[in-house]
């Protein structure tokens, strides 16, 4: 048992041995100059294989083991030297390799580390790029359904329009409402051109004004430098003087007459027009969609005819509801618009007709009465002219 197993363990030896000089050739031809950790590798596995067990379990000594220790230390010395050439040269981390292979074996499967990602990285940046890429994805199907939505609804107002101008379409009509419609847009017409008429005549007043103000002051300074015109152009100087005041008392009863005006048509009578404008245009979309839900009853019933059915059924309730909607919302705007045009003009058509009789009758204390009568003040002396400009 004994010999067996010396023999045994001494051919095992002298594979060993063969393998670890085998593996040092190898380690020349592949050049271990490119890193110390894999010389290490590579000769602990050398010194690992050429380890000699007798038939007792201790070491042999063999004259081979001399020569293959001097072979590793000359291999250690040129490695040594060549990693220190590596250090000083600085390679790059992406060009270094990693090599697999057995023991002795060639050097197979060189992998460079540029090809290798760290699994951390590449999960965290494909998940923040898919959320990322998911965002705009949503963002991108919202605002398409939108345009869908929009084009939809403007093909289906434009045919329903093009239909009713050629008399082809039928449409919904309100009788007394269109009436009432009609009338609001003449009276804003009739209304923009007394407005009109009234700006007119503020710039001519004022216009006229300032020049008896300039010939008042000319009228003084003339009774001061012609002794015997003195009282002559006195009398006119105090004359236009006092027509200059009462024309300013006028202007600021002009002015509010204008700026009330004003505020009836481009504020109160827009603001009811803005909503006519969008009780017609829920009208023509009520109407658009009532026509293709008519077309579509008329047609087949088929399974997809019925879906079909059924939206526009729904799409016509919605347009249905908005457009009554639209409509009770004018009716209420006509109808206190009616109320609020009766009170404001009869206030300042009385203010108007007030103030041009006290001026011209040349009554200036019935003229101070009307403004007070309707709360208007003037700016003092002393501020700049004309006092209306500013409101307009």
């Amino acid at each position: 048992m004994d010999v067996g197993l010396s023999v045994s363990s001494s051919g095992w030896h002298t594979r060993a041995t063969v393998a670890s000089q085998l593996a040092c050739r190898a380690i020349r031809r592949t050049g271990l100059a490119q890193g110390s950790n894999m010389t290490d590798s590579i000769m602990s596995k050398a010194a690992t294989m050429e380890i000699p067990i007798n038939s007792n379990g201790d070491t042999g000594n063999l004259p081979e083991d001399d020569s293959l220790e001097q072979a590793a230390q000359i291999q250690w010395r040129l490695d040594e030297k060549d990693l220190q050439q590596v250090m000083v040269s600085g390679p790059n981390l992406n060009e270094t390799s990693i090599v697999s292979g057995g023991y002795g074996g060639a050097a197979e499967g060189i992998i460079p580390t540029s090809s290798i990602k760290g699994p951390s990285m590449h999960h965290s940046g494909s998940s923040s790029s898919m959320s990322a890429e998911e965002a705009s994805r949503g963002v991108a199907v919202e605002k398409f359904d939108i345009m869908k939505k929009w084009s939809l609804n403007t093909y289906k107002c434009t045919k329903q329009m093009i239909s009713e101008r050629f008399g082809r379409g039928s449409r919904t009509v309100d009788l007394e409402l269109e009436a009432q419609i009609d009338v609001l847009r003449d009276t804003k017409r009739k209304y923009e051109n007394v407005l009109r008429l009234a700006r007119a005549l503020t710039n001519h007043f004022y216009s006229m004004v300032q020049t008896q103000h300039a010939l008042g002051d000319t009228f003084a300074e003339l009774s001061q430098k012609s002794p015997e015109l003195r009282d002559e152009f006195g009398y006119n100087a105090e004359t236009q003087k006092l027509l200059c005041k009462n024309g300013e008392t006028l202007l600021g009863a002009v002015n509010f007459f204008v700026s009330s005006i004003n505020t009836l048509v481009n504020k109160t009578m827009e603001d009811t027009l803005m909503t006519i404008k969008m009780y017609e245009n829920a009208r023509l979309e009520f109407d658009a969609y009532r026509a293709d839900l008519e077309e579509l009853n008329m047609g087949p019933r088929d399974a997809t005819t019925l879906v079909r059915i059924d939206t526009a059924q729904q799409q016509y309730q919605i347009h249905k509801e908005k457009y009554e909607r639209l409509r009770s919302d004018v009716t209420i705007k006509l109808k206190f618009l009616e109320e609020n045009k009766v009170k404001v003009m009869h206030k300042q058509l009385l203010l108007f007709h007030n103030a041009i009789s006290a001026y011209f009758a040349g009554n200036q204390q019935q003229l101070e009465q009307t403004l007070k009568q309707f709360n208007i003040k003037l700016k003092p002396p002393g501020a700049e002219k004309p006092s209306w400009l500013e409101e307009q």
